[in-house]
């Protein structure tokens, strides 16, 4: 990122409401994160069909009406409304035929209508379609029922979809196979997007072992790595996975360094939590201005977040904790919109549902409590969630089981089975 002043974090917390490092509610540690991460400027140009997942960098105009003309919405017949009887049949003689991209040239009459297909341009002067199916055709007659048409029916305007100098797209767009749709109506062969957000991320911790290493006693294999880059990929940013370092000041240093230098975004796993090894602590701050928290949720309480510098640049820097279930909840919850707001994505808030809860859950108040759950329509059709099981942060099978989050809020106490409680669908999190 390009050097410039930037807040102390000190500053931006003075400006959070309610703001306690010991104690620190998730909207509190939301406002915060939103007022330290930076918004990328810089954009390529890209072929569309190298352009799906990526933002859209500023506002596409259109430079042609959609459609380009008043046409057809159906097979059928185009007539004047004016001729259409109120309290008996329409009859009315065909004169000729209009198809899309070969439009009837001809002039009509009163009482006269023009066979036409649908998208086919609409003759001058007619402004309604009655379609095949509620007409009689008979020796180049058709006749219409009273009361089944109005004036301006099945006719599409000029504009309709898109007037021209209107925005097709606003900058921060997601595109999508639509869009891309959108924009090759539009004759557009390439779109402005904004580059891509580069993520560095690893692993700390002595016990950590890379798949495909040996597993000594003790030991474990690193599983974090995986979870963060499946779901950076599905965010679209580019990622750098630095692999698991070891808990050595000469080596985290490295690792911090070569990912500030390389990255917007350096995510960690580990080391961040109360008893853990000093060093991971200790070389996040002498880099840069990182702050500790203990935020008030579950799982996933301790977090670092700040900035770390490194050959001039700055990162941002996100510390998660090392608990396999807790990285996941905590991304979620604080990691993914930041990553979408730096890359210049409009606000995508995470879809939350209203589900009936199976069973009671217990729950403190004064933290935000995310249980892995299970999601289904019930026998009358209303959507009900049940917990997974035993939900310890470092039981990572009970995530996969999960098709779902059950969010219990800040300020919620007991859960009685029956009652209804917020859900985050997991195939909602892109």
């Amino acid at each position: 990122m390009a050097d410039a002043p930037l807040p102390s974090l000190d500053a931006i917390s003075s400006c959070v409401t309610g703001y306690d490092p010991a104690a620190l509610p998730i909207a509190q540690a939301r406002e915060f994160i939103d007022r330290l991460v930076p918004r990328l400027t810089a954009t390529e140009f890209l072929p569309l069909r190298s352009a799906l997942g990526r933002i859209v960098a500023r506002d596409v105009i259109s430079g042609i009406d959609v459609p380009a003309h008043d046409n057809s919405a159906m097979d059928g017949y185009a007539l004047r409304g004016a001729d259409l009887a109120a309290d008996a049949p329409t009859v009315l003689q065909v004169v000729g035929s209009g198809f899309a991209g070969k439009a009837f040239q001809g002039e009509v009459g009163p009482a006269q209508c023009v066979r036409i297909m649908t998208g086919a341009e609409m003759p001058a002067g007619l402004d309604t379609v009655a379609p095949q199916e509620l007409v009689n055709l008979k020796d180049e007659r058709i006749t219409i029922a009273p009361g089944v048409l109005s004036t301006g029916d099945n006719r599409r305007f000029a504009g309709e979809d898109l007037a021209r100098g209107g925005v097709a797209l606003e900058a921060g767009r997601l595109i999508r196979p639509a869009e891309l749709g959108l924009l090759a109506s539009l004759g557009h062969g390439q779109i402005e997007v904004r580059r891509r957000l580069r993520v560095a991320f690893f692993s700390t911790g002595n016990e950590l072992r890379s798949v495909g290493e040996p597993l000594e006693p003790g030991c474990v294999y690193d599983s974090n790595r995986y979870t963060l880059w499946g779901m950076l990929t599905r965010l679209g940013v580019d990622v750098l996975d630095m692999g698991v370092v070891r808990d050595d000041p000469v080596a985290l240093e490295a690792a911090f360094s070569a990912a500030a230098a390389n990255a917007d975004v350096v995510i960690t796993s580990g080391g961040v939590s109360v008893g853990d090894t000093d060093y991971t602590k200790m070389v996040m701050s002498r880099l840069g201005d990182v702050l500790f928290w203990r935020i008030a949720m579950r799982p996933g309480r301790p977090m670092a977040i700040g900035r770390i510098a490194s050959e001039g640049r700055h990162a941002i820097l996100f510390g998660l904790p090392g608990n396999p279930v807790a990285v996941m909840v905590t991304f979620y919850a604080l990691v993914r919109d930041a990553l979408l707001t730096m890359g210049g994505a409009q606000t995508q808030p995470l879809p939350i549902l209203r589900a009936r809860t199976v069973t009671a859950v217990r729950k403190k108040p004064g933290r935000t409590e995310f249980q892995r759950a299970i999601l289904a329509p019930g026998a009358d059709g209303v959507w009900q969630v049940r917990l997974t099981g035993t939900q310890g942060s470092g039981i990572l099978r009970s995530m996969s089981e999960a098709n779902c989050l059950m969010v219990l809020n800040h300020d919620q106490h007991r859960i009685a089975a029956g009652d209804f409680v917020d859900v985050m669908p997991f195939e909602g999190l892109v």
